[in-house]
């Protein structure tokens, strides 16, 4: 069981250089890292945002997502969430697709279709 197990020390709460206590510990500085490419993985740049949206506006919704989204406005969420994860495979991804389906549905309403 070495220090490290120790949250105050990952927290930057200096050690105190005793043996024994919560902040035992030769006192050390934290060395500040430069951010890594990877820590931003996953975060979607304008470039992409712009294109993925405009390939939306041209190709539409699919079949099912078109499904989907009467389901939703028949206030069926329940049911639409089962359909999308039969579709797509995981209830993460099922949730995550009912919210893109209910903002469109939402935007469709402000425009007036």
């Amino acid at each position: 069981m070495g220090s490290s197990s120790n949250p105050a020390h990952k927290a930057g709460v200096p050690r105190t250089g005793l043996v024994w206590g919560i902040n035992r510990g030769h006192p050390t500085n934290r060395r500040v890292l430069a951010p890594r490419r990877v820590q931003s993985k996953g975060v979607s740049s304008e470039r992409v945002k712009t294109i993925r949206s405009i390939i939306r506006e041209v190709t539409g919704f699919a079949p099912y997502e078109r499904r989907a989204m009467e389901l939703i406005r028949n206030s069926k969420d329940k049911r639409a969430r089962k359909f999308i994860k039969r579709r797509i495979g995981t209830i993460g991804r099922a949730k995550r697709k009912m919210e893109i389906l209910t903002t469109a549905i939402a935007e469709q309403r402000r425009s007036g279709h």
